[in-house]
This record gives C-alpha cells, structure tokens and sequence, in this order.
C-alpha cells in the first residue's frame, strides 16, 4: 500500500506547487507596482539616451496615459520622431524618407498606440482581449525563466520572459518593422527603479540575430508631470 500512496502525495504536491499562467502574471504586475497604480498616472516624461551603431543620441518620451505618446530622439543634427494620438499616428525620420510629418497605418500605428500606455500589454492582456499561454521554462542567460506566449487581436504572437525569482520580465522577443523590414527582436530589460510605487526598466537591449542594434538607458522618470497636448498634433 505505501508503495502506491507515496507516488499520490508526491503528485499531489507537484499538482499544488503548479501555478498558472495568470498566477505568475499577477505576481509581475504586483513586483512592478500594481496594475491599478499604473492605470492612475495621468502623465509621463521619460529622458535619457538612445545608443545605435556607437552613437549616442538624447531621447526624450512624452505620454498621456492610455491616449497619446511622442519619442523624440536628436541623431546628427536631425530630429526622429514617433507620434500618436486617440487612434492617429505620424512621424518624421529624414533616414527613412519621412522628412516631413508622415501618417502610419497598420502594425506600425498599433506599435504607436500600445506605446501610449503605461501598463504592459501583458499585464492588461485580458482587458485588450489577448490570449496568454504559459509555454514551461526556458533558461535565459542562466536564469530559468518562466516563458509566456502572448497572442494579440491581429492573431501577432510575443513572448514574454519572467525570473522567477523576482517575476521583472528580463526578456521579450517579437517581430517588428524596422525601415519597412520585418525582423525578429530580442530585448533585454534590467536596471529596474521605483518611482512613487511603481516600477521602471532603466535599460533596454535591443539584439536581433544575436547581435546588439539598440540600447536605451533611461536617466530620469517623471510622473504625472504638466504635458501640453499640442505637441501630439500633427505638424
């Protein structure tokens, strides 16, 4: 009798132990601050540098949460910007032809409005009507990280790392258009800080192929600052 008893227990244990893919996303919205704070910040202004083929440029990022978001990055002499507001995107990039205020569509304006909001679109999967599924765990940079599959509305698939240690996402992986091109990305998150409850990566990576082609390093965090609007229209 012993002999099928144990076997039970020991599965029963491993059965209570098991937690779902919405347990371990709660735990990472929790470590970073809470959903709900995210959702009461009215305003953000972010600062600091953007780092690309040895350079390094001031980028500055201004948002109305949940409404409007602008990138602004100064790269020799020129200005890149990146622009959305209640459903209409635009920008300028004189190293991709737009050097004057140009409309963007389709997955690139829905990349525009996902940067509007505070909240990951991991950690509000549920309320933008996406699908997650804990795919096991997979080892990053040492680390077995719990590995999550999201699904967006246009049927787009990223995938989340989380430590779980911690439960900070340290890795994302997703395809994206980079100068008309689709690439696969890889990016790396870390230096994480509190601001008034909540919490922010200070430092991205950005690799695609295994090799670096942006980092981010964030030198200041300002919530709930005054932002005038006007800078979100199109010029």
């Amino acid at each position: 009798m012993k002999k099928i008893i144990l076997p039970l227990l020991a599965f029963a244990f491993t059965a209570a132990q098991a937690q779902t893919v919405d347990d371990i996303i709660q735990k990472y919205a929790n470590a970073m601050g809470g959903l709900d704070n995210f959702k009461k910040i009215k305003t953000a202004k972010l600062t600091g540098t953007a780092s690309a083929q040895g350079n390094d440029f001031p980028l500055t990022v201004q948002i109305i949460n949940e409404k409007a978001m602008r990138t602004d990055v100064e790269a020799m002499g020129q200005a890149v910007i990146n622009c959305y507001k209640d459903g209409k995107g635009w920008k300028i990039n004189p190293f991709a032809g737009a050097t004057t205020a140009t409309d963007v569509t389709g997955e690139e304006l829905d990349e525009f409005k996902s940067q509007s909001f505070l909240t990951s679109q991991l950690m509000d999967y549920k309320a933008r009507g996406y699908k997650a599924e804990l795919l096991g765990q997979e080892d990053v940079d040492g680390t077995k990280a719990y590995k999550i599959k999201l699904t967006t509305g246009d049927n787009k698939t990223d995938t989340y790392y989380i430590d779980p240690a911690t439960y900070m996402v340290i890795k994302f992986t997703g395809t994206r258009s980079v100068m008309g091109q689709d690439m696969e990305l890889e990016t790396y998150f870390g230096d994480v800080k509190d601001f008034s409850g909540v919490k922010f990566s200070m430092s991205r990576t950005v690799k695609t192929g295994g090799q670096t082609v942006q980092e981010v390093h964030l030198d200041k965090v300002e919530l709930d600052v005054p932002i005038d609007e006007k800078i979100f229209d199109k010029q």
